[in-house]
């Protein structure tokens, strides 16, 4: 017992690591058994559930390992005198990485309950916007933040009161003895680090991956964890081949183009890998304006004539005025992501949208752009404030003339104003107004809505409330819908609704969760299109994706262009061409060819599910060359993305 005891007694001096692991380790396995209570049928609704725990331990120790290594390494190399100096910075360092690792586990259950996920890049994101979260989050949430407020500061209280007794460095033990077990201790950081000796890449997020399920899933892991691993991965943005896996550029380019409604002759060879000619299927003397009415987190099962909620009769109505598209799917779960899609048709990828991402800012393809080359006057409407999600420098950069937001409504020009600015009766009738000062000049407008999200609030006496309560998300849509009636009412009376092509559709739906890798019902969202040469009450019923719809609405102007989109031109697509859908759900990507899916995940291999019904997802043998296909997809985008060729030629 000699032996040991002599050893036990040099290791001393790490007695603040020690009981920082433990510690560590006892939050986050109590926040974990918290969470699993607290969700208890949707996480006992997965098989073999309690893997989540082992698991857990095993991710925690990665972080937590992460963490001791620099005061480790300080406590065997520097000189006891020095160490005496940089006492209290260990002690302080130990004390507050233990108050953020609490503070990510109260906000998560928030978070999980919103997002269907742990906290990751969003929550990061969402610090940028201090005005818009925090005035949304004290309406939607402002007992649960007061409640979190108060056990915060006793925690802090805690912790720095019980830090010196803790993490205090303790007996003093000699230079050479300290030298002397760095190996067993080095030995010890690198095995806790990798979690594997083993495997040739360090254990990582995706190895908490042990369901179907999403959710419980990010269970496994601790939030302190997910928000780093999401900043950490910020590095891997522009190369997706780090992620998904790679392949060769041109091959990637080749199964990007196959899927394209364009035929290999329309092609034009040169640096814009995907540019090509689109002749319109309508064509017109004079070009129609084209109006694009983005709906906030409208999902299809909130659309009456989508066998949703009866809360849309304007919808429901002025859809059979036009062409309803019954099968379509938003390419991710955030406002950019649809935004993205809809103005620009780019492709998503493991990167933020391009409405945030740097090499965007100018010279990025848009509809905007293009119509704005032919003569369009262009703008883009919204009730809030136009730098949140970096909207007005993207839009600013990338062909809009004219951006109209909360600033420019005069306090006698609005009839309510929120959290997230005027309410979309007063947005529609500010455009109306736009569009009626154009003339016959014509013009491109991205009008966006925003009444529909937390804390959902609206105008009194405007509809006949679904819910008792009225700041829900079934009352706010069924006001969203108020004012696309209200919107195209207005319209109707003024001469250039005649020469316009009118497109309502969702950014995305609601929260998006389920039980699936990929929730593909919460992915299905409305929209439809009025338009001079449109009959009334035609239903598009073929699968289609939101990157599908800028081509269609080009076409729709009368317009031959140029264009470097990898979406189709639905009214030029062959019959016995399957439908398509490309969707994001945080870092996984689902690619759909009818009712066959491939999903990609990050360093895992590709699974294939067999649809029949969006929530029915069948496991079966994956097609290698549809998971092929679905990198392909990825590597092009983010290869234009990073090469600056998803572009418009100079000429």
């Amino acid at each position: 017992m000699k032996l040991p005891e002599k050893l036990l007694n040099k290791t001393t001096f790490l007695e603040p690591i020690l009981k920082f692991y433990i510690i560590g380790l006892s939050i986050t396995t109590l926040s974990r058994i918290f969470l699993t209570l607290f969700f208890w049928e949707r996480v006992t609704a997965t098989p073999n559930f309690w893997y989540l725990f082992f698991i857990g331990i095993r991710m925690d120790s990665i972080l937590l390992t992460y963490i001791v290594s620099l005061p480790t390494i300080l406590l065997i190399f520097l000189p006891n005198s020095i160490l005496k100096k940089l006492n209290g910075v260990i002690r302080y360092f130990l004390t507050i990485c233990l108050f953020f690792l609490v503070f990510m586990e109260i906000a998560t259950p928030t978070f999980l309950l919103q997002y269907d996920t742990r906290p990751n890049r969003l929550f990061i994101e969402y610090l940028l916007y201090p005005k818009e979260v925090s005035n949304m989050l004290l309406k939607g949430f402002g007992l649960q933040l007061l409640l979190a407020f108060i056990v915060l500061v006793l925690v802090a209280i805690f912790l720095f009161r019980k830090s010196k007794r803790w993490f205090s460095l303790g007996k003093e033990v000699p230079y050479t003895s300290k030298l002397l077990i760095f190996p067993i201790v080095g030995f010890l950081l690198f095995w806790g680090a990798r979690s594997s000796l083993t495997s040739v890449r360090p254990i990582n997020a995706s190895n908490a991956i042990f369901s179907k399920d999403q959710f419980t899933n990010s269970l496994a892991l601790s939030s302190l964890y997910t928000v780093s691993f999401a900043i950490y991965s910020l590095k891997n943005e522009e190369d997706s081949s780090k992620m998904y896996g790679k392949m060769d550029e041109k091959e990637a380019i080749e199964r990007t183009r196959k899927y394209m409604s364009a035929t290999p002759s329309d092609f034009i060879d040169g640096e814009i890998p995907l540019l090509h000619k689109q002749k319109s299927t309508h064509k017109t003397d004079k070009p129609y304006n084209l109006v694009i009415f983005l709906q906030e987190s409208l999902g299809a099962e909130y659309v009456g004539c989508l066998n949703g909620l009866p809360l849309t009769p304007n919808i429901d109505k002025l859809s059979k005025e036009g062409m309803l598209f019954t099968n379509l799917y938003c390419t991710g779960t955030r406002s950019v992501r649809g935004i993205e899609a809809v103005v620009t048709g780019f492709l998503p990828t493991p990167s933020r949208s391009v409405v945030k991402l740097g090499k965007a800012q100018n010279g990025f393809f848009t509809l905007a752009d293009i119509l704005g080359k032919k003569g369009y006057e262009t703008s883009f409407i919204y009730g809030g404030l136009s730098n949140f999600d970096n909207m007005a420098s993207f839009f600013n950069g990338n062909g809009f003339k004219k951006i109209i937001d909360e600033n420019d409504f005069k306090k006698d020009e609005y009839a309510f104003k929120g959290v997230w600015g005027v309410s979309d009766e007063d947005l529609v009738a500010k455009a109306n107004d736009l569009y009626k000062s154009y003339g016959d000049t014509p013009f491109f407008s991205l009008m966006f809505s925003s009444s529909n999200h937390t804390p959902f609030e609206f105008p009194d006496g405007r509809i006949e409330l679904y819910d008792k309560e009225k700041n829900t998300v079934n009352n706010a849509i069924k006001y969203a819908d108020y004012a696309i009636g209200k919107f195209f009412e207005m319209a109707k009376k003024e001469a250039y609704y005649d020469n316009t092509v009118f497109v309502v559709i969702a950014d995305h739906n609601t929260r998006t969760y389920g039980k699936n890798l990929i929730p593909v019902h919460k992915f299905h969202i409305p929209a439809f299109i009025i338009a001079p040469g449109i009959e009334g009450g035609v239903n598009y019923e073929k699968l289609c994706s939101q990157i599908d719809i800028p081509p269609t609405l080009l076409d729709l102007t009368g317009l031959d262009v140029q264009t470097p989109m990898p979406g189709r031109n639905l009214f030029d697509l062959k019959d016995d061409v399957p439908g398509r859908a490309i969707m994001q759900f945080h870092s996984t990507n689902a690619f759909r060819v009818g009712n066959e899916m491939v999903v990609l995940q990050p360093n895992k291999e590709p699974v294939q599910f067999e649809i029949n019904g969006d929530e029915n997802l069948k496991e079966k043998k994956v097609n290698p060359e549809l998971a092929k296909d679905a990198l392909g997809h990825i590597i092009t985008a983010s290869s234009m993305y990073k090469k600056g060729t998803y572009k418009l030629p100079k000429n």
